[in-house]
């Protein structure tokens, strides 16, 4: 369903963990808000036109007000868009179907995003690059086809181009790690692997028996990769996570 109700009880789990997977706007509207009944039927109809794409998420701000006050909302209608658990963009008051249409495709995927999410191949990952050389996780995926082959210096030049993306740091500390001999080998084979318990297993080994902190930095970075790998729900995570902060204070 792409249109539906939401309360404080579910925001969480229907708003912001849905909009992992696809994007989720979000109205805030009330009962008594003309403009809201206004607005209401654009949406639902952008909604329903990109039924799968985008999702529709309606908050009565009369029943959900902390909701309201969690989100800043000053004045209804207000609408947020929600993609990987944060708001992306947002208006206030109604505006027009078009605006309304304009406002929802901007918020599906780029033919680089769609690309890279079903690419096969390094040449579909390439062709990623070409139309979106940002794309941090077409870059992360040639990185780690690049390290696998052995091309270290190319893997290492495309993923410094990434130093916001926490999957693409760790792949990087890994290849330091790798050249200081700091004995983790067997924990990045173990990532690669898929066993991200085992890898963290050995990074927390490693980290505990190095009292060099540049070291220790790079293995946290490599840590703190797994983790986003991971997710915010793994169970794994959470506890290396917890451990890991032990260990660095």
């Amino acid at each position: 369903m792409s249109v539906f109700d939401v309360t404080e009880q579910d925001f969480m789990e229907r708003v912001v963990e849905r909009s992992r997977e696809v994007p989720v706007v979000v109205d805030f509207w009330a009962e008594w808000c003309g403009p809201c009944r206004q607005l209401g039927p654009a949406l639902e109809n952008a909604a329903r036109a990109r039924e799968g794409l985008v999702d529709l998420a309606k908050v009565d701000v009369d029943s959900n007000q902390l909701l309201a006050q969690s989100f800043r909302v000053q004045g209804i209608p207000a609408v947020k868009a929600f993609k990987d658990a944060r708001v992306v963009s947002e208006f206030t008051g109604a505006i027009p179907p078009a605006d309304v249409e304009r406002f929802f495709d901007s918020l599906l995927p780029s033919e680089a995003e769609r690309l890279a999410a079903s690419a096969q191949s390094e040449d579909e990952l390439r062709r990623a690059l070409e139309l979106d050389p940002g794309h941090a996780g077409a870059g992360v995926r040639l990185g780690r086809m690049l390290l696998a082959r052995g091309e270290v210096d190319e893997a290492r030049e495309l993923l410094e181009r990434f130093p916001g993306d926490f999957v693409a740091q760790g792949l990087l500390a890994g290849l330091e790690l790798d050249a200081r001999d700091a004995g983790v080998h067997d924990a990045f084979r173990a990532w690669e692997e898929g066993d991200c318990e085992r890898a963290l297993a050995r990074l927390e080994e490693a980290l505990n028996a190095s009292d060099d902190p540049e070291v220790r930095d790079l293995i946290r970075k490599a840590m703190v990769a797994i983790f986003t790998e991971l997710g915010p729900a793994s169970e794994v995570a959470s506890r290396y996570r917890r451990r890991l902060a032990a260990a660095l204070n």
